[in-house]
């Protein structure tokens, strides 16, 4: 145990002109002498629309120590920690008398469990969600309740899909059953947000040309900071602050696209590929948590019935395109390989998480993160059996390592349940539940 010169308050915050920027975890946070406090929790909800090739999706085996199906295997430095769920039915996608409408529901019902009403107008109606209740409980002094983001645009209005709104596939968190929460799908949205920016759009201008720091007006406090705290602490901010002028750079590059012309009253430039899109999404949410702005996220990886095209691994066909596959084994082959390449992704934010020091652990050890689609089968819009895993900590009650195969007829809603009681969020029912899970946290 390093004893410092001083204790700090877990919420210390650097404030600067137009910028507040909270502390990570530090040693001085913890006072002399006494045990390390155990991580912050955290949930996480990752998603990704249009189903997946579920022959390449669900491993070969079941139970512990089971064998990674090609689409998971970049998982499998995080098997201690890896649940994967095959059986479990996002029914409320279902067509339960509607005319279509597969896509815009799939998301909602997939965190809410409620099967959302048909409608193209304002008076959208789905359930809370699952990452709503959960900021309820565990939020309630962060900067932020939440934070929800996507990398697909989500500025269409009006109707999208059969008589469904399109405020149905543009949210993915839903604060109550009538109020989507729309996702950011700016970076410098996000970090403004996170962070603070009294700018102008001339001066964020100015701010790309001269490759200036929110950090800039922090210098002094940052100073007198590091010297008040021991060798470890002075590392630790050193490689947090240094990771927000990572994050900074990285949205001046993207934004560097629009110099020819008159920049916007918001900056519209975004990274030019899907895979560095995302992972400055991703590195955005482990800033959040990192500084504890906030303990929930919810990232919209790709959204249902999205065009996206993926020419950096050489899959020029749409993503919702690829997912009507017609059973043609070279074009689910494509598919299996668009599948991978999410888990990838997602490979590299369990990655950052891990990497992180927080209390007695790392970020990643008092994190659960769900990753799932609302459909299964994309081809024919099957909502039974979706794709489901969760990676969590150590800290979280959770044991890894485990393909959990359950009978047919499972409420998705039965997860929902059983990680609302991992936190502390006590409700008889979520959606179409009945019951908790069995074996979630071993045998």
């Amino acid at each position: 145990m390093v004893i410092t010169k001083m204790t700090l308050p877990r919420r210390t915050f650097l404030r600067g002109v137009g910028a507040t920027v909270a502390l990570p975890f530090l040693d001085a946070m913890v006072p002399a002498l006494s045990a390390r406090a155990p991580g912050t929790p955290r949930f996480a909800a990752i998603y990704v629309g249009n189903g997946a090739n579920m022959f390449d999706w669900t491993p070969p085996t079941e139970g512990t120590g089971f064998q990674f199906s090609p689409t998971l295997a970049p998982l499998e430095p995080y098997r201690n920690r890896t649940l994967v769920f095959t059986g479990l039915d996002n029914y409320p996608a279902t067509d339960q008398g509607d005319t279509g409408g597969q896509h815009p529901r799939a998301a909602p019902a997939f965190m809410s469990s409620v099967h959302p009403k048909q409608t193209e107008g304002a008076d959208v109606e789905a359930g809370t969600t699952l990452d709503q209740l959960i900021a309820a409980r565990i939020c309630r002094d962060s900067k932020l309740s939440s934070l929800e983001v996507s990398v697909d645009r989500n500025d269409v209005v009006g109707a999208c899909d059969h008589g469904y709104a399109c405020a149905y596939m543009n949210s993915l968190s839903w604060k109550t059953p009538t109020m989507p929460l729309p996702a950011e799908t700016n970076p410098r949205f996000v970090f403004e947000r996170l962070f603070g920016s009294g700018d102008t759009a001339e001066a964020r201008a100015i701010r790309v040309q001269e490759d200036r720091s929110i950090l800039d007006g922090l210098s002094r406090e940052i100073a007198k900071l590091s010297g008040t705290l021991g060798g470890s602490d002075r590392d630790k901010l050193s490689e947090y602050l240094g990771a927000i002028r990572d994050v900074e750079q990285r949205i001046s590059r993207a934004e560097s696209t629009n110099r020819d012309f008159d920049l916007p009253e918001r900056p519209v430039g975004v990274p030019d590929t899907f895979r560095e899109y995302a992972e400055l999404m991703f590195d955005l949410q482990v800033l959040t948590f990192q500084a504890d702005v906030t303990r929930v996220t919810t990232f919209m990886m790709a959204r249902e019935n999205v065009n996206r095209s993926y020419d950096e691994i050489g899959l020029p066909e749409a993503h919702h395109s690829m997912s009507h596959h017609g059973n043609n084994p070279e074009k689910m082959k494509e598919f299996s390989k668009l599948n991978t390449y999410h888990i990838e992704t997602f490979a590299y934010y369990l990655d950052k998480l891990q990497a992180i020091p927080d209390g007695d652990g790392t970020l990643l050890d008092s994190t659960v993160v769900l990753y799932g689609k609302g459909m299964s089968d994309g081809n024919t819009h099957n909502n039974y059996s979706v794709p489901v895993v969760v990676v969590g900590g150590r800290q979280n009650g959770l044991v890894g390592n485990r393909h959990l195969v359950y009978p047919k007829g499972t409420p998705l809603a039965n997860l929902s349940l059983s990680l609302l009681d991992k936190f502390g969020v006590s409700v008889e029912a979520f959606g179409d539940s009945t019951g908790e899970l069995p074996l979630l946290s071993g045998v």
